[in-house]
């Protein structure tokens, strides 16, 4: 009787689901049975197409690594540490996300811009950030930048504080706990949160398109092809680096997966 009175509420709820999910896939499905195979033959052999996707690649990942270290720590301090401002810091963490991401590209151009101190201190240096695969490396890390010290901050709350402070009462330096006890603890989120930060990186157009059009990545690729040449020019483009943007996110993914059963087994 139970089951029967609550059936029309499931099939509600079967019903939003749905229309959810067919509102993910069927854009996508669309786009990859608009493009013939040939077509995404000529695409996968075009000199611009693949470099464009490799710059993407390399730049999401230089990103991910280099502004992970800083992150990490970040995380950790916020979600160890209590102090004035703390909350008012996490909302800041989380801005690249909430506001236009041309406008972040512009927010940023202020800082690294050959006219600022900082564009100034890296040309001395020999460093350009602007039309640069640099600066490209920076404008996708500054909006996905937030995905991994989220998750790593939820990560590091979810290690029991009472085995860092037994560590250390045991004679173990502060160091020594971190690396030993907190990251491996918290690694299945640091990991999550560096995929995500990748992924979301590939697919910046905003804030790259305004730090550098070129080198051009993916996305602007496309963009640069839809609006000088039409829809039928630029399909093939979006097919082919969505693409290789899900199988470099399944392998990420199937990587932590496996890493993580084999610490399973090892218990």
């Amino acid at each position: 009787m139970k089951t029967n009175q609550f059936q029309p509420f499931s099939l509600l709820l079967v019903f939003l689901g749905g229309i959810a999910l067919l509102f993910i896939v069927a854009p996508i499905a669309g786009l990859v049975f608009s493009v013939s195979p040939g077509d995404i033959s000529d695409a996968a052999r075009d000199r611009e197409i693949s470099h464009s996707v490799l710059l993407t690649l390399f730049a999401s990942m230089m990103g991910t690594l280099f502004f992970g270290i800083a992150g990490i720590p970040l995380a950790y301090i916020l979600a160890r540490k209590k102090f004035r401002f703390r909350q008012v810091i996490i909302g800041a963490i989380d801005l690249p996300i909430v506001i236009p991401h041309t406008a972040a590209g512009i927010a940023l151009l202020g800082c690294i811009s050959r006219e600022t101190w900082l564009g100034k201190a890296a040309s001395s240096l020999g460093i350009n950030f602007v039309g640069t695969t640099t600066g490209i490396a920076l404008a996708m890390a500054f909006v996905s930048i937030p995905f991994l010290i989220n998750a790593a901050r939820e990560g590091f709350a979810a290690v029991p504080e009472r085995l860092e402070k037994v560590a250390l009462t045991l004679g173990a330096s502060p160091a020594h706990v971190f690396f030993k006890i907190s990251v491996p603890m918290a690694w299945r989120s640091i990991i999550s949160g560096m995929v995500m930060m990748f992924a979301r990186g590939m697919s910046e157009f905003g804030a790259v398109v305004i730090i550098a059009y070129h080198p051009m990545t993916a996305p602007v690729l496309i963009f640069e092809r839809f609006g000088a040449f039409g829809l039928s020019y630029a399909r093939p483009a979006a097919v082919l680096f969505a693409g290789v943007s899900l199988g470099v996110f399944i392998l990420m993914r199937l990587i932590a997966h496996r890493r993580e059963t084999k610490e399973n087994l090892r218990r």
